[in-house]
């Protein structure tokens, strides 16, 4: 993936030392160092491992659930304060994980998008404290979402550029109206964001609601595309989060209970029952229209040159970890992607938008060694990533007993553990506990 177009470097080794890619080059010109550990890649394909740019985790066994799929990288879109736990034990060798970078917790305003895990500002005063907070409390990242008003979301932004800080998520739309978007115009256009320093715009979905009201246009959405484009802003469609609500209608409810669904934490699957019954009992046909644009509008983007970022909404809804990331692969490259194109939005453009572009996301010399291996050419086919045989995690060795561990480790999820540690999250950003 050092390349802007495909690339596969024949009877090549690679020669990794103190986690790090030491060397790429033909096998026969790498002499082995004593004591060295050989992998025999066996015909397979390397490449750098996998980025997931949107999940959320709840408990540990899902991060065996995202290394078992060959996910090396994740970015946590709802934090609390065990995911800094997660990560600092991740990147001390002492919990088995894949990077994890985190958000604090979602600021947001009240309104119909509010959720409990939410941090509600609703002035500039409780803006900037909640950002000095997170701050302090060692998040480095932002997560802003639609309900906050135009006052709230401008002081997160000055305040998160004098700390440092990075900004992602949904477009602030301020105070929603009955008769928003179609008889009515948002407080805030979306476009007034294309001047701020959002490392991302997370869903399709949420930016065809406010950037085009709802409206499935694709002239206007190729004018949207040009726009973003010039902001350098990246975009992250997550089209596997809403094609898995139109799978659960279609096959009502029958979806729900596929292979894979044990990896789902328990306790999130326990509030997710109203949205199970709600989507099992809607009309098969009723979002395809919606399906069908976002996979356009997501081409559209493509085409007008927008830095697009692979991300799944794992850990919410059915969305499994790890797995989702290859189906969200999937859908790219039925929206119109290259498979090698959709490799880049789990690779290469993930490690641009977090600031790693000069150690991650390519195999080359002085990277990080997260790498995975496969027995088919997933640049030319991208289901070839479900032919994982092994990975390697911060410059160690996982092979296929292990990776069938992993899969064992996933399984291991917890209520009362998962519970008890989301509740403690809460308390800790000061939301009203029944």
């Amino acid at each position: 993936m050092t390349a802007d177009k495909r690339e596969v470097l024949e009877q090549h080794a690679v020669l990794i030392q103190a986690g790090r890619i030491a060397r790429v080059a033909p096998d026969t010109a790498i002499s082995v160092p004593p004591g060295a550990r050989i992998i025999d890649g066996k015909g397979g394909f390397l490449l750098p491992g996998l980025t997931d740019m949107h999940v959320h985790v709840w408990d540990k066994p899902e991060l065996s659930a995202y290394l078992a799929a060959g996910v090396t990288t994740i970015r946590n879109a709802s934090g609390m304060p065990f995911h800094l736990a997660y990560a600092t034990a991740i990147d001390t060798g002492c919990l088995a994980g894949p990077r994890l970078i985190t958000t604090g917790p979602i600021l947001n305003g009240q309104g119909p998008n509010t959720q409990p895990n939410h941090q509600i500002v609703s002035t500039a005063a409780e803006a900037r404290a909640a950002v000095h907070t997170q701050h302090q409390q060692g998040y480095r990242h932002l997560k802003v979402y639609s309900n906050l008003s135009r006052e709230a979301y401008r002081a997160i932004v000055e305040e998160s550029q004098r700390l440092g800080m990075t900004i992602m998520g949904h477009t602030p739309e301020g105070l929603r109206e009955p008769g928003m978007p179609h008889r009515k115009p948002f407080q805030i256009p979306f476009r007034e964001m294309l001047q701020d320093p959002l490392v991302s715009i997370e869903h399709m979905e949420s930016i065809v609601w406010h950037a085009l009201h709802d409206e499935f246009d694709e002239g206007k959405a190729r004018i949207l595309a040009k726009e973003i484009a010039a902001s350098h802003i990246a975009v992250t469609p997550t089209l596997i989060a809403h094609r898995n609500l139109v799978l659960v209608a279609q096959s009502r409810g029958r979806y729900l209970r596929r292979p894979g669904v044990a990896w789902l934490n328990p306790f999130i699957s326990a509030l997710e029952q109203p949205a199970y019954k709600q989507w099992s009992t809607t009309a098969p046909a009723e979002r395809a229209q919606h399906d069908a644009f976002y996979s356009q509008a997501t081409r559209i983007f493509h085409e007008e040159g927008v830095k697009l970022l692979a991300g799944t909404d794992a850990g919410i809804f059915t969305n499994v970890p790890g797995i989702s990331l290859i189906e969200e692969l999937k859908l790219l490259t039925d929206a119109g992607l290259g498979s090698f194109e959709a490799l880049q939005t789990a690779t290469r453009h993930p490690a641009e938008v977090l600031g790693m572009g000069h150690q991650l996301g390519q195999i080359k010399e002085g990277y990080l060694a997260d790498l995975i291996l496969v027995q088919a050419d997933p640049s030319l086919d991208i289901s070839s990533l479900r032919s994982l045989t092994g990975l390697v995690v911060a410059g160690k060795w996982l092979g296929p007993e292990r990776i069938a561990q992993l899969k064992r480790q996933a399984r291991s999820t917890s209520y009362a553990r998962s519970k008890q540690q989301i509740m403690d999250g809460l308390k800790a950003q000061g939301a009203a506990l029944e």
